[in-house]
């Protein structure tokens, strides 16, 4: 299965443990998972971040939020 730009989720953990996200009044990303936030996206950065989750649709909303994160695997790593 593969996702944008390849990207893939084999293991499904971003259907087990979604990400999800709340934009701010300033226009900043708020990005949580499980309940937490685990980042915050501000400037220019946001505003391209939101304007891509608004396109996309919910397998690559969770593929976007991963990178916007941090926590993306780029295939070439072991676990």
């Amino acid at each position: 299965m593969s996702g944008r730009n390849g990207a893939s989720d084999e293991r499904r953990r971003l259907v087990a443990d979604p990400f999800d996200y709340r934009v701010t009044r300033q226009g900043g990303v708020i990005v949580s998972r499980g309940g937490r936030a685990v980042m915050t996206v501000g400037g220019h950065a946001a505003v391209r971040l939101v304007a891509a989750l608004q396109r996309a649709d919910d397998s690559q909303v969770q593929h976007l939020l991963a990178r916007a994160s941090g926590n993306y695997r780029r295939g070439n790593e072991r676990s």
